[in-house]
């Protein structure tokens, strides 16, 4: 795509189809073949502990495959022959395998959490002691190993232990990997060369510069256009090498540099991106989802302005607790608070918002429509009525017609 310049809603099209939001849907169940089509499109899937909804990880695929066994994506990280890895892309994230080479010069590098980084100086003895456990007797959880070492609530981090500060620090220099995660989500380790495949192992090392040329790569290929900011925050890379890894990549016709209207900054675009002519469907977007983790894009590029409220007190709230925003074509035109309720089998909804000049009766049937798809395949019964918001009479009367309403 030779361009020089991109009108907005060119842009918001391009990200939309680099995220995989007009791939065709699945004629069926999806299979592994449809969760390696999303992982490729995203690049990889941003992990986070919050379950009131559902674990971040599994939305993105929801959002674009529609209803799927998560059983799928288990498989992909953490069955043989796995598919996917965890480590630190964006944040915790779920990468694709063959990436793991373009991390290794972050695990040779020190820990950026300078707590970690003293913990590994002052008590080394540990630190290798907990390696021998896991070479020993792994795969192996933080408490499993905690059973011989008494629990010192001293130290540093979120109380973890010294064995669990062991562990992060190992799993952050690549020494010890996730072979799973337990009920508890909690991660079970185990040693690389019993976690990933042993073609990846084996792969030669690039060097930093080549690696970050790679994961620029692919956020350009992810994010379809993008500023430099965001192609360097994708996988959270140096500045100086994000810079250097875009320079080579223009230089050879890799990256393709556009103007955006109305952007301020220097925009790149993926020689390979697609412009459709519009994009289709309903979708719920997760907080998690690469389409809108970069807050700042996501207002430049559909007007939309979202902040996640989970660690903001109640009382200072706007929208809610864990808010999805809703994506119909190419554009917001909702956000809605939800919370499963597992022992009752209802998807609560706190408060559903619509967004200005949007017709508020179409949206709230089909919102109401993508709300009763998605609490079933959460295994939910129902979906209860709204408890506020300006969407939430419209959004009361629509599930009334079409399921009824606890």
């Amino acid at each position: 795509m030779a361009v020089e310049s991109l009108s907005l809603a060119q842009a918001r099209r391009i990200a939309l189809a680099a995220q995989g939001f007009t791939d065709p849907a699945p004629a069926g169940v999806p299979t592994a073949r449809h969760l390696r089509r999303v992982v490729g499109r995203t690049g990889l899937l941003q992990m986070d502990s919050v379950n009131v909804l559902q674990r971040a990880h599994y939305l993105p695929l929801y959002s674009r495959l529609g209803p799927y066994p998560t059983a799928l994506l288990d498989r992909a990280a953490y069955r043989r022959p796995r598919t996917l890895f965890e480590y630190w892309g964006h944040e915790a994230s779920l990468i694709p395998v063959e990436l793991q080479p373009a991390f290794r010069w972050r695990m040779s590098r020190e820990h950026q959490w300078g707590g970690l980084r003293r913990f590994a100086e002052e008590q080394p003895d540990m630190v290798k002691w907990v390696l021998d456990e896991v070479r020993e007797s792994g795969p192996l959880t933080a408490a499993e190993i905690e059973r011989d070492e008494p629990r010192d609530r001293s130290n540093w981090g979120w109380n973890w232990s010294s064995v669990k500060s062991a562990l992060e620090y190992l799993f952050w220099s690549g020494e010890v990997m996730a072979a799973s995660r337990n009920s508890s989500f909690a991660r079970v380790y185990d040693l690389p060369e019993r976690v990933l495949p042993a073609s990846v192992l084996a792969a030669p090392t690039p060097t930093e510069a080549e690696a970050h040329r790679t994961l620029v790569s692919v956020a350009a290929r992810s994010l379809g256009v993008a500023a430099e900011f965001e192609l360097r925050d994708y996988f959270r890379l140096p500045v100086a090498g994000a810079r250097a890894a875009i320079a080579s990549l223009v230089a050879e016709g890799a990256l393709l540099p556009v103007k955006v209207e109305t952007w301020k900054q220097p925009a790149y675009l993926d020689p390979a991106a697609k412009l459709p002519r519009w994009v289709r469907g309903d979708r719920l977007i997760s907080p998690f989802d690469p389409l809108v983790w970069e807050r700042a894009r996501t207002e430049r590029l559909f007007h939309f302005t979202y902040r996640i409220e989970i660690y903001v007190p109640a009382p200072q709230r706007v929208y809610g607790y864990y808010v999805l925003p809703f994506l119909q074509g190419d554009r917001f035109t909702a956000r809605v608070d939800l919370k499963a309720d597992r022992k009752a089998g209802v998807l609560r909804v706190p408060a559903a918002w619509a967004e200005p000049g949007v017709d508020r009766v179409a949206t709230a049937r089909a919102l109401a429509a993508e709300l009763e798809r998605l609490a079933g395949w959460l295994g939910l019964s129902s979906v209860a009525a709204p408890e506020g918001g300006d969407l939430g009479g419209p959004l009361a009367a629509a599930l009334a017609s079409t399921a009824g309403v606890p």
